[in-house]
C-alpha cells in the first residue's frame, strides 16, 4: 500500500525527537501505522535521523544532557510503537548477528550506547547488553559466552578510551575473528587502528552499517 503522507510522517517523527515533543512523536507513530507507511523508514529516517540531529546540538554545546535525555524518551515513544510492526522482508538483506555491547570501565555514560542498542535491535541483531562502567575483561567473558560476532565498546572520555585497547587485546587474543567496534566522542579512525579495532561509527545508523559489513565479512571467511 502507497504512503502518500511519507514525507510529512517522516518530518515529524523527526521533528518531534528533536523537540523533545513525545505527544508528537506518539501521534504520528499511530498514523504511520494508520497509513500503512513502511515502518523501517520511518524508523531509520525519521525517528534514528532525528537523534543524529540531537547528536549534532550536543555536540556543537546547544543542547546538554537534560536534552539528550528527552530526546532519547521522545524517541523511544516512537520505537515503542513502530518496532513491534517492523517488516521482516525489510530485514531480510541484512546481515544479522550478535553483538556484545556496553560502556567500558570507569565511563558512566551510556546515552550513546543505548542508542546504537537500539539501532542494533531495530536492524534485527540480537543485543547482549552489559551496561556502563563494565570491567574490562567481561566484554571478552560475554563474547565467548554469546559466540558473538561483533563487540561494540563505548568511551566518552579520554581516560577511559584507554581501557579499551586491552579489551581488543583480550577478546583477539582469545578469538582474532571476532570484530570490535568502537564509538564515543574521543574516538577517530586513528585510535581505533592504532588499538587494533575493526571499525568505528560517529553515528547510530554508521554503527548499524559497519556491523552488518563486518558481520557479512565474517560469514564469508566461515563459507
Amino acid at each position: 500500500m502507497a504512503c502518500d503522507k511519507r514525507d510529512e510522517l517522516i518530518q515529524a517523527l523527526h521533528e518531534g525527537v528533536v523537540e523533545m515533543d513525545e505527544d508528537l512523536v506518539l501521534e504520528t507513530a499511530n498514523k504511520v501505522l494508520e497509513e500503512g507507511c513502511n515502518v523501517y523508514d520511518a524508523i531509520m529516517n525519521g525517528l534514528a535521523a532525528g537523534m543524529e540531529e540531537v547528536g549534532d546540538l550536543y555536540d556543537q554545546q546547544e543542547y546538554f544532557v537534560p536534552e539528550l535525555l528527552m530526546c532519547a524518551d521522545a524517541l523511544y515513544v516512537g520505537l515503542n510503537v513502530l518496532k513491534p510492526h517492523i517488516d521482516p522482508a525489510d530485514l531480510g538483506g541484512r546481515a544479522k548477528g550478535q553483538v556484545v555491547i556496553g560502556t567500558v570501565q570507569g565511563d558512566v555514560h551510556d546515552i550513546g550506547k543505548n542508542i546504537i542498542k537500539m539501532m542494533f535491535e531495530v536492524a534485527g541483531f540480537t543485543v547482549h547488553d552489559l551496561g556502563r562502567d563494565v570491567p574490562l575483561e567481561k566484554f571478552a567473558e560475554e563474547q565467548l559466552r554469546t559466540d558473538s560476532e561483533i563487540v561494540a565498546l563505548s568511551a566518552m572520555m579520554t581516560t577511559t578510551m584507554m581501557g579499551m585497547e586491552k579489551v581488543v587485546e583480550m577478546i583477539k587474543a582469545k578469538n582474532p575473528n571476532v570484530k570490535i567496534m568502537l564509538g564515543g566522542a574521543p574516538v577517530t579512525d586513528d585510535v581505533t587502528k592504532l588499538f587494533g579495532a575493526d571499525g568505528y561509527a560517529e553515528t547510530a545508523g554508521n554503527a548499524v552499517q559497519e556491523a552488518v559489513k563486518m558481520v557479512s565479512q565474517l560469514r564469508k571467511l566461515q563459507d
